[in-house]
């Protein structure tokens, strides 16, 4: 079994090594002058179970790119299973056709990552469950609901919690968790007048005097969930917290949630943390990293990876 790093997010690639008691396979990806992205496996590959760390977070291209030359560097270098580790997939939502002649991005991103030459996918807390379904090889996508439940659990003990859906696509997500601490759950319903702008227009469920739990996947520019939270305390919430899998906090987003009336905003490392993220006082990282080095051995020693989910 060998694990090799891409350069979109070492730390984790490096905490997942650590865990499984390996080292890093010794390769490089340097850019030309003119950007070209060239890979180099310093390390014998021939016949070997090979996962490779790379998360497709801004910059996305150049993220996704290092990731299919590595992928064809493994494929042409004769190793034997090539696994794609990608704690965050990028494109994720551009799942369906959005209006007349959009495209479905999220399939051609499937389609180049198999092409490469990957044998699976390893990811976790796809936007849209059906992206599975856009790989013609095996796909293991796990889910950060058993982490965030026990850390809610640590930390929220003996409050009366209520777990929050900020949209209706979330539901499914947030139900996990609410019967994992065995609580209410709650729905904002969300008005998207355009792209990037969320409205919050009602609460569905009574958090009168509740401490909420807003959970969802991604965190981009932060607008949903700052509105979910002030609706929230606007409708007698005694506090509003949030738990999102990937922080990709683009723009003023971190000042945004900073300033929002959100108690704590806990986000895995599956994207790498901004300098702005690590010093923001209302925003925690969560390490997925066990999770991940777990699932991998089981993927290498061929065991079930859906335990892990229960």
């Amino acid at each position: 079994m060998k694990i090799i790093a891409c350069n979109s997010n070492r730390p984790l690639a490096e905490a997942v090594a650590a865990a499984l008691n390996l080292p890093l396979t010794q390769a490089s990806v340097r850019r030309f002058a003119d950007m070209e992205i060239f890979v180099e496996i310093h390390d014998n590959v021939r016949g070997e179970d090979v996962f490779v760390i790379q998360s497709t977070s801004y910059p996305a291209n150049d993220n996704l790119m290092e990731l299919l030359i590595m992928l064809d560097a493994l494929r042409r270098a004769s190793a034997k299973r090539i696994t794609a580790v990608i704690p965050y997939f990028g494109y994720a939502r551009q799942d369906r056709k959005s209006g007349s002649r959009t495209p479905i991005s999220a399939k051609l991103v499937a389609n180049l990552i198999v092409e490469a030459g990957a044998d699976r996918v390893l990811t976790l807390d796809l936007h849209a469950g059906q992206i599975q379904g856009f790989f013609d090889i095996p796909v293991d996508n796990l889910f950060a609901a058993p982490l965030f439940a026990r850390d809610i659990m640590e930390r929220y003990k003996g409050r009366d919690l209520m777990v929050v859906s900020p949209d209706v696509g979330g539901v499914v997500r947030a139900r996990a968790i609410a019967a994992r601490l065995h609580t209410d759950l709650a729905i904002i319903d969300k008005r998207r007048p355009r792209a990037g702008v969320s409205e919050v227009m009602n609460v569905i469920g009574d958090v009168e005097g509740r401490d909420c739990i807003l959970v969802d996947d991604i965190v981009d520019s932060g607008g949903t969930l700052c509105n979910a939270a002030e609706a929230l305390l606007k409708n007698g919430a005694r506090s509003a917290s949030v738990y999102v899998t990937h922080g990709v906090f683009s723009g003023g987003a971190v000042a945004r949630i900073g300033a929002a009336p959100i108690e704590a905003m806990v986000v895995t490392d599956s994207i790498q943390a901004t300098e702005a993220v690590r010093v923001s006082s209302n925003i925690r990282q969560l390490t997925i990293a066990p999770l991940l080095a777990e699932a991998m051995r089981r993927i290498s020693e061929e065991s079930s990876v859906s335990t892990l989910f229960n």
